[in-house]
């Protein structure tokens, strides 16, 4: 009797500690390559990609949504993330085409059993512009389960137009039709480039539903010092945030931030970087002449959630 008790207790223990893991959920518009404009202003992708790389891995992330990648920059961000794998189709023509909404998610951690993409408009299953927006619009998602404690959830990633006001409102109504169908009472989040701050319809639409919520209301811990949009200026401020994170009932959100990081890139001038007196510094410091750089117009939400 006391083997069994013993035996009770242990598996009780051990499955509080499996279903009590905590893991890390990010959105993240990483601006598309364009090849001229942004490296002429010393902010092209080849000069980002190892930034953002390096703080995807430092903060940990472990599955989260991009918006404005093409093929290459996925190809590029997946070679850069050992042990990572994504989904997700291009826009343009449900391939390679065009800007990708890709799901990228830690395989160590994670183990894909479904996926699939639908436009953002009337006709769902081919791509096509809906509504009053000016751009074909994709939503990715994928069922995922927790390979430790076998959690089972849905993701849905997107990214909205930027001037259709009703093709929002009508794809925020889309989007939680998929969800309710798609994912049921299975756990379910939702991430992207809205395109939308806090304050608008489509986002009200969202985060009043019932059905998901915004991370950043129900967090236990934020840290948010600025919005979401920064047009690569870092001395910019706002506090509209139009990336964001919602989630259904089950999840807890630990933790919600902002990212803001920055790093130091060459001043764009043609000549080489300058030197900077180091003051009262130790003589061994040497300082250089460089801007202060973001690694894309927007910046990361990341979130850290367990089940209630």
């Amino acid at each position: 009797m006391k083997r069994r008790m013993l035996l009770l207790i242990v598996f009780t223990v051990f499955s509080y500690a499996a279903m009590a893991q905590t893991f890390t959920v990010a959105t993240y518009n990483m601006r598309n390559d364009n090849n001229k404009e942004d490296a002429a202003n010393g902010n092209g992708w080849k000069q980002r990609l190892p930034v953002i790389a390096s703080m995807i891995r430092f903060h940990g992330f472990d599955i989260f949504g991009t918006q404005e990648c093409m093929h290459h920059q996925l190809e590029n961000l997946k070679d850069s993330l050992p042990g990572f794998a994504y989904v997700g189709i291009g826009r343009d023509d449900g391939k390679q085409a065009g800007e990708y909404s890709a799901i990228f998610y830690n395989t160590k951690k994670f183990q894909l059993l479904e996926n699939g993409d639908f436009w953002m408009s009337e006709v769902t299953d081919r791509p096509n512009k809906g509504w009053d927006a000016v751009l074909p619009r994709i939503c990715t998602w994928g069922k995922f389960k927790d390979i430790k404690s076998g959690f089972t959830f849905y993701l849905f990633n997107l990214h909205m137009d930027h001037v259709g006001v009703k093709a929002r409102a009508e794809s925020a109504k889309l989007v939680m039709d998929k969800v309710r169908k798609m994912a049921g009472d299975i756990p379910a989040i939702l991430t992207g480039d809205f395109n939308v701050d806090q304050r608008s319809e489509s986002y009200t639409l969202i985060n009043t539903s019932g059905l998901l919520k915004d991370a950043y209301e129900t967090t236990d811990i934020r840290y948010a010092e600025n919005g979401t949009f920064n047009a690569f200026n870092p001395n910019s401020k706002t506090d509209s945030r139009i990336d964001h994170i919602f989630l259904t009932k089950q999840f807890n959100v630990e933790k919600y931030g902002i990212l803001t990081d920055t790093y130091r890139g060459p001043v764009v001038t043609g000549k080489d970087a300058e030197k900077v007196n180091a003051a009262d510094f130790p003589k061994e410091v040497s300082l250089n002449k460089y801007v202060a750089r973001v690694p894309s117009d927007h910046f990361p939400v990341m979130i850290v959630v367990s089940l209630k």
